[in-house]
């Protein structure tokens, strides 16, 4: 299945739309995003990287396809664009993991419980 098939290709006329619609907005917006990708205390490329592994992350189609761009852009290599798509693999993992201690106290909550009701 094409990707165009599950997400919207976006346009120059629904850009317009949401700038029309409110157009202050769009302007703080976009101001946000260069004022966010320049340099500063991290380089252009580095941004980039961090964008890629937080848009699979928040798997947003529109941003991976829109940062891998960048990144390619500000020199990114292959093997870094992958590396930071693995970097976010294991951080989502990583959460999912760290969170079974929220399961794994329910289930001893649960346990406790019923030889509290055992007991009576």
């Amino acid at each position: 299945m094409k990707s165009e098939e599950l997400y919207s290709v976006p346009t120059p006329e629904n850009s317009q739309l949401r700038a029309k619609a409110t157009p202050e907005i769009m302007d703080a917006w976009r101001n946000f995003s260069r004022t966010v990708f320049k340099a500063g205390a991290l380089d252009e490329k580095t941004k980039q990287l961090i964008a890629i592994a937080v848009a699979h992350v928040t798997q947003c189609a529109y941003c991976i396809h829109s940062h891998t761009e960048q990144a390619v852009r500000k020199g990114c290599s292959k093997e870094e664009i992958m590396e930071a798509v693995w970097i976010a693999a294991e951080m989502r993992a990583g959460a999912a993991y760290s969170h079974s201690a929220l399961a794994m106290d329910e289930m001893m909550a649960i346990e406790k419980s019923k030889a509290t009701k055992v007991a009576e």
